[in-house]
């Protein structure tokens, strides 16, 4: 098994694709209403809103809930927007994609992803 931290570096890019793949499919023809639309997604700030929202739904099985425990628990990164905790869930929910991706479980990141940009 690999670093939470480097989950959560891959998870990063898988995360802010699957945004940007929504975001295009949306119709937005600018990239700079590409760019401002994607911080409703990808800013730690907003990363820490949705994984609170996927916690609160019960959307994450107990596996997955490990998964984001560790990444909240890495240590290593720091924030530059955002306080260290909303920073370290934003690092745990990149955590959990980059686990997912990496595992090749595509289809419950299909639906964690969907959940997210409903």
């Amino acid at each position: 098994m690999k670093s939470a931290l480097v989950y959560a570096y891959i998870g990063d890019s898988v995360y802010e694709t699957y945004v940007r793949k929504y975001l295009v499919n949306q119709n937005i023809s600018k990239v700079k209403d590409l760019q401002h639309a994607s911080l409703s997604y990808v800013s730690a700030n907003s990363q820490s809103k949705i994984l609170e929202d996927l916690e609160n739904n019960n959307i994450l099985n107990e596996k997955e809930l490990e998964i984001i425990k560790w990444g909240r628990n890495a240590k290593g990164g720091k924030a530059r927007h955002a306080n260290i905790i909303t920073y370290r869930h934003a690092t745990s929910l990149e955590c959990l994609i980059g686990y997912l991706y990496l595992e090749n479980n595509i289809e419950r990141l299909d639906e964690i992803m969907s959940f997210i940009l409903k």
